[in-house]
């Protein structure tokens, strides 16, 4: 075994705002850039066109380049679409953060040397620009009824060991070199990549499952000629037996494989099974040699999407997108893009699941209150314990909670809390109206809290995870402060409202609705539906000009631009986990409450309490 590729370093998923179907524009890139070829943060790639690749960001893109074979068939071909592709993908390389290129067999169509000499100059496009890729052989490329045990070969010629040496990906061949595997960096961890032989023998099997248990924390995509087919008018593939031989040697008992990409035949088709542990492995076959001029050099793109848990495919033809769209053929205009179902698609895969047998995401360890004392905290509650008639001030201000009991069921402890939580644990509120139910807390009659009015700013944070919108539990109050507008001498459109009230309408939508101390009405922040069942960090952060609202360290669309400084108060008690009205408790909170914390200052979101 040739053994060439740097070490594998632990995953973490990124903590990341970016959105669904984000694009990597080309020399966009920040800090924190690499070559997707070393696994090294902060490298630049080596190439010289097409920009660099993150390796950490969240999203990626794996290039996939079917049976090229009509392309290279003696007199009878030509190299331009494939020279295009390459050409385009390397471009493309930082725009689409592609970070790795492979074949799926079936370079040529006769297995000549004179057809492997006209491929060759192609894929040395690819070494030029120092872009990772991986080649496997095809029937069509040597002896197919032999196995790769069969010798010498004109692709063995061009496609052997030597050629990928210079890859920091390239992790090594089986003795015969028809077998290889690739080790790359992409959105903050490893992958591994095998490329298997037409027909690979059982020592190749063997081989392979050594790879991979070398590899024992890595997903593996497994590329290969044959797996499965699809037939024409049914795009749901199944095995072929010779697919059969592969899945029992070597995909069913090997958790780690979670897709597999082939050619060979066509139409394209793809199918999911469970293997032997239970868990997904999407089978996919991509040909397109029986269309428009042998495929027109076609690749498919997967473009993994970890912040999306979700493969986005999509399949184009660069040689065609790159001429004159007056002066295309009626057959060339009609494959520029493939925009069936087959061929554009979407998978879910959550990643951080479907990985946890062999590459568990580590749990953030617990961290003490007093590491979250930072200036300017006024109070900080964290439900992380038993419930109990009290809650402790972690601040050391003395605005401890005590618990109000109303009718109905008491507050439970939870083991269930945000993963970025600092606290292990939260409090369920079972939480009620008509008439108000549950519980809730609220701090003493003459506690520091109860008379500060932030003129400074603050931010207000909490770990939030909501029971379901049903109307019993609409309006519902997270955090307010008892008194009215009326009482702190607000004479505004409803002076019965409290000065203060942090709460979730009907549909769940964020309101921060608050009397400031530099208006005579209230002020009202609003936020997006919010998902029942599905933990948040929520915050609030006034400058001491403006409020804005904060879910998950993402800022929010409906923050006003009017002034805002400071709150209103009254004197009175703050309440959590409860709303009023003219100072009569209206209903209490229903869900997870994992901790709440009030700062006197405006923090950035690096300072949150999920950094």
């Amino acid at each position: 075994m040739d053994e060439r590729h740097d070490g594998t370093s632990r995953r973490r998923l990124l903590q990341t705002g970016v959105g669904a179907g984000a694009v990597i524009a080309s020399g966009a890139l920040g800090a924190g850039t690499a070559d997707a070829t070393t696994g090294t943060a902060g490298v630049a790639a080596t190439g010289r066109h097409g920009g660099r690749v993150d390796t950490e960001h969240p999203r990626f893109t794996l290039a996939v380049v079917p049976d090229t074979q009509y392309q290279f068939d003696q007199d009878r071909g030509d190299a331009a679409p494939l020279t295009a592709t390459f050409k385009w993908l390397i471009d493309q390389r930082g725009a689409e953060n592609i970070v790795f290129v492979a074949h799926l067999g079936d370079v040529v169509e006769n297995g000549l040397a004179m057809e492997f000499a006209q491929a060759d100059p192609v894929f040395k496009l690819l070494d030029r620009a120092r872009f990772p890729y991986s080649v496997l052989a095809g029937n069509h490329d040597i002896d197919g009824s032999k196995d790769d045990t069969r010798g010498a070969s004109a692709y063995l010629d061009t496609f052997n060991p030597r050629r990928f040496r210079w890859m920091p990906t390239y992790g090594g061949s089986t003795p015969n070199g028809y077998n290889s595997y690739h080790v790359f960096r992409a959105a903050g961890r490893q992958w591994l990549l095998l490329a298997m032989d037409w027909r690979p023998s059982d020592a190749s099997f063997a081989w392979a499952r050594g790879v991979i248990a070398a590899h024992p924390k890595l997903p593996v995509i497994l590329t290969t000629h044959e797996l499965v087919n699809a037939d024409a008018g049914n795009p749901v593939a199944y095995l072929t037996d010779h697919g059969n031989r592969v899945w029992d040697q070597l995909v069913d008992g090997n958790d780690q494989i979670f897709l597999t990409l082939n050619g060979h035949y066509w139409p394209p088709g793809r199918v999911t099974r469970k293997n032997a542990a239970g868990n997904d492995v999407h089978l996919h076959i991509t040909n397109y040699q029986d269309r428009y001029y042998g495929g027109s050099g076609m690749v498919r793109l997967y473009h993994f999407d970890l912040a999306r848990n979700t493969i986005d495919v999509e399949t184009v033809a660069p040689w065609i997108l790159g001429q004159d769209p007056g002066r295309r053929s009626e057959l060339a205009a009609a494959e520029v893009e493939l925009t069936d179902d087959t061929n554009r698609f979407s998978i879910p895969v959550d990643f951080a699941k479907r990985f946890a047998g062999f590459a568990p995401e580590p749990v953030r360890p617990a961290r003490p209150a007093k590491q979250l004392v930072i200036p300017g905290t006024a109070a900080y509650w964290r439900f992380d314990g038993p419930v109990g008639g009290t809650v402790v001030d972690q601040s050391g201000n003395g605005n401890e909670l005590t618990r109000v009991q109303l009718s109905g069921d008491v507050p439970t402890a939870s083991a269930e809390y945000h993963a970025d939580q600092p606290g292990h644990g939260s409090w369920l509120f079972p939480g009620g109206k008509n008439p108000a139910r549950g519980a809730y807390l609220k701090t003493a009659d003459g506690a520091p809290l109860n008379a500060m009015t932030f003129t400074d700013g603050y931010t207000i944070e909490a770990f939030v995870k909501l029971a379901d919108d049903g109307q019993d539990h609409s309006w519902e109050g997270l955090l307010a402060r008892l008194g009215t507008g009326r009482d702190a001498g607000k004479t505004g459109s409803d002076p019965d409202e409290p000065v203060v009230k942090l709460g979730f309408s009907g549909g769940l939508q964020v309101q921060w609705a608050v009397y400031p101390l530099d208006r005579n009405d209230t002020f009202t922040n609003w936020g997006h539906e919010q998902r029942a069942g599905e933990w948040f960090h929520l915050a609030i952060v006034n400058d001491g000009r403006h409020s804005i609202v904060y879910v998950n360290s993402s800022e929010l669309l409906r923050n006003p631009s009017t002034r805002s400084n400071g709150l209103a108060t009254a004197g009175k008690p703050w309440l959590v986990g409860a709303g009023h009205y003219a100072n009569t408790i209206d209903q209490s909170f229903a869900g997870h409450l994992g901790e709440l914390r009030i700062v006197t200052r405006p923090l950035k979101p690096s300072q949150f309490l999920t950094a």
